[in-house]
């Protein structure tokens, strides 16, 4: 059990301390990946990709439902955005840090950043105002996605770019530490998917600065905390950009929606 944990500095080359962290637990923190003049150039380009969207009434990218909510003064927002990568070259030249090719040792030979494949770069903006409707995700693990493309199940990891300091009460983004190395039936049953959203005796909160990167293993059950904030000082942002290995399985245009992403209105 990893009640409080320690965190890490990223250079282009893991340490063996790192890798052998990272195994053992499924997870690792670094500190100050970007300084706060680029999360602040990230979230203006993020707005603008949003009035964009806004604007010409988008649904969906490349077959991904997009999110949309209120902010607090009741106007339109996107709350999830998929692919965000593809439509601002902030984004895009976000992912030429060399620091990233470090990381994909982690999940193994061949891994490669998922720009193109899965939902792309994802960027997450939570609010817990009266009209939010993106304030937390229940227990669920990333390795069900692949069952549901009918795929051999790859490893996958997820890195977060965290736009948001985070206290315990802002909820955030808790694992259980270890569960990468459960069995299918336990990636399958332990939790029921989305709908149970109750804390676990053995979760771990991950509680980053603006700046932060995180990495955890898909096969982590892992879930969204709602914030026990409202208003202003709930609001937080974090992008997810997913490290896969196995067939290359790029999307465009024309993508149909996975069949679980048709009832992702369960997901709150």
């Amino acid at each position: 059990m990893v009640s409080s944990y320690k965190t890490f500095t990223l250079t282009e080359q893991l340490t063996n301390e790192q890798i052998a962290f990272f195994n053992e637990h499924g997870f690792i923190h670094f500190k100050k990946f970007i300084n706060p003049e680029t999360v602040s150039s990230i979230i203006d380009a993020s707005k603008q990709v949003e009035q964009n969207w806004i604007e010409n009434d988008l649904q969906k990218i490349n077959g991904v439902p997009i999110k949309y909510g209120k902010d607090l003064d009741g106007s339109a927002i996107v709350q999830r955005f998929a692919f965000i990568n593809q439509h601002h070259q902030t984004l895009s030249g976000l992912l030429l840090d060399p620091r990233f090719n470090g990381l994909l040792p982690l999940a193994g030979d061949g891994a490669r950043l998922g720009t193109e494949e899965k939902d792309g770069m994802v960027f997450n903006h939570y609010i817990n105002g009266p009209e939010s409707k993106f304030t937390k995700m229940g227990w669920h693990t990333d390795g069900l996605r692949d069952i549901f493309y009918g795929a051999k199940l790859n490893p996958m990891l997820n890195v977060g770019i965290h736009l948001s300091t985070l206290k315990p009460e802002n909820g955030g983004l808790k694992i259980i530490p270890g569960t990468h190395k459960q069995s299918i039936y336990q990636m399958l049953f332990r939790k029921k998917y989305f709908l149970d959203n109750k804390a676990d005796p053995e979760e771990v909160s991950i509680n980053p600065e603006a700046g932060d990167l995180t990495i955890h293993d898909g096969r982590l059950w892992h879930r969204v905390a709602e914030s026990s904030i409202r208003g202003e000082e709930s609001r937080r942002r974090v992008i997810y950009i997913p490290i896969i290995a196995g067939k290359y399985a790029p999307k465009n245009e024309n993508s149909p929606t996975v069949f679980y992403q048709r009832f992702a209105g369960i997901v709150k």
